[in-house]
């Protein structure tokens, strides 16, 4: 049975035992730099690999003094469970409280606390003082280990209750696309660029071409390895190591996110909800609108303005929507979790979710805006409120687009459209998805003009498509195409270029009907000596009548003066067809006196029949063909 794969990282104050405590978990001790080691204290990120029964897990060491906070965050964006370090001799200190707050933001349900330096004594005392201080929080039961790096008290222990925690844990998140959040940038000596960092969402497989983004870079994964393992596969939930093909060191750096070609584009405009925890550090400062902050997501730091939706100041213990006007953009997903520090650094303020990453032209304050983000609160991971409410706001969308602007990989995608259309909440087409409300009352709109173009034109075909497009104020093609299609199962056909009612059939309107009854007359007393169409067409309204008979096919035009009625035209037609098969060919003089018809009428009578393939001229003789 393959070990199911999950992210472990520590978190807690400096000098509390977290490097010590995982070096005696794995064997590996993670402070790295030599600065570490001459400090005796973690500054950047470390990693290690922990085996438990049934699970592999990759561990993200993180420093605890606050002066490295950014560092510990950027280690803890993409994780499924923490290991909460508490010594016994400090208890809960502020920096505890910071790490803990931060957990929470990211939306980390379960955490581990190790209680070390347990040989010091007051353990009774300080289990006690951590399930108060984990009152009220998402990890109120959360199991307490006691532990000692000196006598390797409690480590199985605690192993035992991290395997207890991860098999709580979902296995199984796949429908996500995979991001890789860069926290390492390295050159290797022959190979090239290596950038490390924790896969989520989705796997990344080797020879695969990916994008580097913010920087819009495009590389090849020549390499993956994962634990010190080759792979040919990377999987979710992993530290993974990628080699780069065509990417030098200086162009990618932490903060950088490496995704598959379809993941759409970083955005510099975010519209999220803000959550502020009512236990703030008294160090942390007010957190209104219009300040200027760092946040930090996935393992980027980015400065941004805050502006809070309808109030000014969002005060602790609460919740606001924002928009966050970022200076450099990020590839955000809706139901993405990140962090707001103040802009020193100094201090946590609040955490965050991300409800919308494609606000660029979007008025924040707007009502359907407003309606998509309120919706999207409720249920920030959920695909069908995300489609649903994107399509509401939108009114329609290609598939392709909906894919790119979410974090769902395209069989999700497709599955949740599928549903929404069972139920009738949505409108599907080959490329084009639409709002159900709207797309109804669209088909509403095209019907109307339609019928309004029969009542005022009934002798017109129906309505010209260019007319209809303009009066829909359809300016997207895709989606005129689909309207056509979907109105053709409704009973409207599509001639040439216009389309009308199967049930309709032109008629002259009553301005026109005297004149076109007087051509009618005149057609049926000169059936094959017809009068000139300039006869015809003499008097008010006839030149109207005699286009629309023509139009109709009521009346045959045989040239630019001669027409006849239709009855007459197949009345000719079957005469020279006779003609020919008794005789096999004929000339024009023969075929007019056969028909008993003028020379003016034979000759383009016999044109229209060499058009129409009925008939082959071979100097003066005509054959059927």
């Amino acid at each position: 049975m393959t070990p199911a794969n999950f992210i472990l990282a520590t978190a807690g104050h400096v000098d509390h035992g977290k490097t010590a405590l995982i070096k005696a978990l794995t064997g590996t001790d993670t402070d790295r730099l030599p600065e570490e080691k001459a400090r005796g204290m973690t500054i950047d990120l470390g990693f290690a690999h922990l085996a438990l029964p049934g699970f592999s897990i990759g561990v993200i060491d993180v420093p605890g003094h606050e002066d490295f906070v950014r560092n510990m965050i950027a280690g803890v964006g993409s994780i499924d469970l923490a290991l909460l370090v508490v010594a016994a001799d400090d208890g809960w200190m502020p920096q505890t409280e910071e790490h803990l707050q931060i957990l929470s933001y990211l939306g980390v349900t379960r955490i581990v606390v190790a209680l070390t330096k347990a040989d010091l004594g007051q353990t009774a005392e300080r289990r006690a003082e951590i399930r108060q201080q984990l009152r009220g929080t998402p990890f109120a039961d959360a199991p307490i280990v006691e532990t000692s790096i000196r006598d390797e008290t409690g480590i199985a222990l605690l192993g035992e209750a991290l395997a207890a925690e991860f098999g709580k844990l979902p296995h199984d998140r796949a429908g996500e696309k995979p991001r890789l959040f860069v926290d390492r940038v390295f050159t290797v000596r022959g190979s090239g660029t290596v950038v490390t960092g924790t896969l989520s969402g989705g796997p990344l497989t080797r020879g695969a071409t990916v994008r580097v983004l913010p920087q819009k870079l495009v590389a090849r994964i020549r390499m993956i390895q994962s634990h010190n393992q080759t792979l040919e596969i990377a999987e979710p939930r992993t530290r993974t190591a990628l080699n780069l093909a065509d990417l030098s060191a200086d162009e990618v750096a932490r903060g950088a996110v490496i995704v598959s070609l379809d993941a759409g584009e970083p955005s510099s405009m975010l519209d999220v909800v803000l959550e502020r925890s009512k236990r703030l550090l008294p160090s942390a400062r007010r957190l209104k609108s219009g300040s200027i902050l760092n946040i930090h997501h996935g393992s980027a730091r980015v400065p941004a303005r805050v502006q809070l939706r309808g109030r000014k100041e969002l005060l602790p213990n609460d919740k606001a929507i924002a928009r966050l006007l970022l200076r450099t953009p990020v590839l955000a997903f809706f139901g993405d979790h990140f962090i707001v520090r103040d802009s020193s650094e100094q201090v946590t303020l609040a955490g965050g979710v991300v409800l919308d990453a494609c606000g660029e032209g979007i008025k924040f304050r707007s009502l359907p805006q407003r309606a998509l983000l309120d919706a999207r609160r409720r249920a920030p991971n959920d695909c069908l409120t995300f489609l649903q409410t994107q399509l509401q706001r939108d009114h329609f969308s290609l598939r392709c687009d909906l894919l790119s602007k979410s974090p769902f990989q395209r069989e999700v995608i497709f599955r949740g459209l599928e549903t929404l259309q069972a139920d009738g909440r949505i409108f599907l087409d080959e490329k084009i998805a639409a709002d159900g409300k709207w797309w109804r009352s669209l088909l509403e709109e095209a019907a109307n003009w339609v019928d309004a173009e029969h009542a005022a034109h009934p002798e017109q075909a129906g309505l010209e498509l260019a007319r209809l497009r303009e009066a829909l104020r359809l300016a997207h093609a895709d989606v005129f195409e689909a309207l056509l299609r979907d109105l053709a199962k409704e009973g409207f056909v599509q001639t040439r270029n216009a389309v009308h009612r199967a049930s309709h059939r032109p008629s002259l309107p009553p301005t026109l009907r005297g004149a076109g009854d007087r051509i009618r007359a005149s057609l049926t007393a000169r059936p094959l000596d017809p009068p000139s169409r300039k006869e015809l067409a003499t008097g008010a309204g006839a030149p109207e009548a005699l286009r629309f008979l023509c139009e109709t096919g009521e009346v045959i035009s045989l040239g630019e003066e001669v027409v006849i009625s239709a009855d007459a035209f197949a009345q000719l037609t079957a005469l020279v067809v006779e003609q020919l098969r008794a005789k096999k060919a004929a000339t024009v003089s023969e075929l007019r006196q056969a028909t008993g018809t003028t020379r003016r009428v034979i000759v383009p009578l016999l044109e229209r029949c060499d058009k129409l393939g009925l008939t082959t001229r071979e100097g003066d003789y005509r054959r059927l063909r």
